[in-house]
């Protein structure tokens, strides 16, 4: 039974009707042990549809999904909607008891059979996501982001198989989601636990994530190494969702001395280089837009406008004249 897949879901379909059709359809995918799946797609792209239905929260309207072969039972046959073998976090905490600590929280989770072993495993899941210091910290008193990781240790101290994470990260701050996100990943490596997640951010999935799946209107357009995704894109919505990308016409790519022969020409900020000049027939610096280490540049030449990364801040101002050298394009 080698050949069994871990986590699949076949020919699902999952429509809510209304004046847009939104929901899944006719969708396969293939989970893999031990890795980090996510899946992205713009708003209303049917992303937490096919999340609740891999974890049975959802029946198909047409299809089956397996865990091991075995098909996944629906609310409708299941008092207690969700597989037993996963867990599901979500942006929301309401399930935590805010007035009781943090190590009341996950050690809940557990029976009181065995003492000794509900105090150790609880000890090791705050250390594994770097809670031991907020042990005795009320619930209420957290921030957003601790908040998120009680509520990830609540999930895995019961050692599921899958943790599904609906946008995870959204009411955590900037400066600690590196950090939460690190954790995760070891845990992934340590236990061998399989995570799929729902995220709308860019940069979340690129480093998190083993392998990628975009969701379009419903539908698995593609899917793939985080990296080769981001590289090559099939898809210029791809483009779109994974890189703040230019996009440009064709008759606008040869104000950047490109031949397309395609429709629409993408540029990530990224590829382009520049370089100071004095000719009249040039991108003007139009806004220099500090983002830290390194500077958004937006240029224009008549009514096309082009978003450069710069790393040499402080090198240009706006007014500047520039020439453009792209080192890569990507056409649709």
């Amino acid at each position: 039974m080698s050949d069994t897949p871990f986590l699949q879901a076949i020919a699902v379909s999952k429509i809510y009707p209304g004046k847009q059709l939104s929901g899944v359809k006719q969708t396969n995918i293939v989970i893999e042990p031990g890795k980090i799946t996510a899946i992205i797609g713009e708003s209303g792209s049917g992303k937490s549809t096919l999340l609740r239905l891999l974890y049975g929260l959802l029946s198909p309207d047409e299809g089956t999904v397996l865990f091991k072969g075995e098909r996944i039972w629906g609310p409708e046959e299941k008092l207690i909607p969700g597989h037993d073998a996963m867990k599901m976090v979500t942006q929301h905490t309401d399930d935590l008891n805010l007035f009781a600590k943090v190590w009341d929280n996950v050690a809940a989770m557990l029976p009181a059979t065995d003492l000794n072993a509900k105090q150790q495993k609880t000890e090791e899941v705050l250390k594994q996501l770097n809670m031991a210091r907020m042990a005795d910290k009320r619930v209420a008193d957290l921030s957003g982001g601790e908040k998120q990781r009680v509520a990830i240790a609540r999930a895995i101290i019961t050692r599921p198989q899958v943790l599904l994470l609906d946008e995870p990260f959204n009411q955590v701050d900037t400066s600690f989601r590196e950090g939460l996100q690190h954790d995760i990943r070891q845990i992934v490596k340590e236990i061998g636990l399989t995570v799929i997640m729902v995220s709308h951010d860019p940069a979340e999935v690129l480093s998190m994530a083993d392998k990628l799946v975009v969701l379009k209107q419903g539908e698995i357009i593609e899917e793939g190494h985080p990296k080769v995704l981001y590289q090559y894109p099939q898809n210029l919505y791809t483009a779109q969702l994974l890189s703040n990308c230019n996009v440009l016409t064709a008759a606008e790519a040869t104000l950047c001395d490109l031949k397309a022969t395609k429709t629409n020409v993408v540029i990530y900020p990224e590829w382009i280089k520049l370089k100071l000049i004095t000719k009249t027939k040039a991108w003007t610096v139009n806004q220099v837009l500090f983002k830290g280490f390194y500077e958004d540049l937006i240029l224009q030449q008549n009514e096309t406008l082009l978003r450069v990364v710069n790393e040499e801040s402080g090198k240009y101002t706006e007014g500047d004249k520039v020439a453009v050298r792209v080192g890569k394009w990507l056409e649709y």
